[in-house]
């Protein structure tokens, strides 16, 4: 029983940690750029914070991602999203920008944190814990590139999108705007459906492996050798 236990409990511990870090620096992240750029809204609200409690939606962040990733299926997850009121930003286009890129921006650091961790620090730790560690900074690169990746798809909400949208000439980026409220729609059927549709078609539909897991892998891969 309690051997049965204790691996719930290391597969919680390799698993949620990594992940409830990334996702609690990536939203931190945009509420202390959005502070930077002249909006406290996030500040007020009690957003602009290293507690994970502040930004980790439960559904959202442990349970639906622990059922897909049990079930084999693409990671898929959120947050609470950090608010922010663009019209108090600095120069308002230019502060979308920086605030939308800001998470991805601390997933990549976070990211090549781990690698240089797992390259130069591991091999001195106990040995006892190496092996704990290492799992642990093989999910904290995975999931940080990913939430970086996935995020920077040019599609509103996404940050991607919004930078997409503080580049773009005001009338594309009017455009671009209104799919905000569709965005989640089309993220979903291109994550589910799409798939399922290819699988009785006979085709590879995966949108996500084309755009997000197989460059994370890849990017990874490149991370890892560029800092040997």
């Amino acid at each position: 029983m309690m051997g049965g236990f204790g691996d719930v409990l290391y597969g919680i511990s390799i698993w949620a940690l990594p992940l409830i870090l990334a996702v609690t620096l990536h939203e931190a992240a945009h509420g202390y750029a959005a502070l930077a750029m002249g909006d406290d809204t996030a500040l007020r609200m009690g957003r602009v914070s290293l507690n994970p409690l502040r930004h980790v939606d439960p559904f959202g962040t442990i349970i639906l991602p622990g059922m897909l990733l049990a079930m084999g299926g693409v990671m898929f997850g959120w947050a609470k999203p950090v608010p922010v009121n663009f019209i108090k930003l600095r120069r308002p286009r230019l502060g979308m920008i920086v605030v939308a890129a800001a998470g991805p921006g601390m997933n990549l650091a976070l990211a090549v944190i781990a690698v240089l961790t797992a390259i130069h620090l591991l091999p001195h730790m106990p040995e006892m814990l190496q092996g704990w560690l290492m799992l642990n900074l093989d999910n904290a690169i995975y999931f940080n590139l990913l939430l970086a990746m996935f995020n920077m798809l040019p599609i509103p909400p996404l940050d991607g999108g919004r930078v997409l949208v503080g580049v773009l000439p005001r009338r594309l980026a009017r455009q671009v705007a209104r799919l905000e409220k569709a965005g989640i729609l089309i993220l979903l059927a291109a994550l589910f459906i799409l798939p399922i549709l290819g699988r009785n078609l006979g085709m590879n539909l995966d949108i996500f492996q084309w755009l997000v897991q197989g460059p994370v892998e890849d990017f990874g891969r490149f991370l890892v050798r560029i800092l040997r």
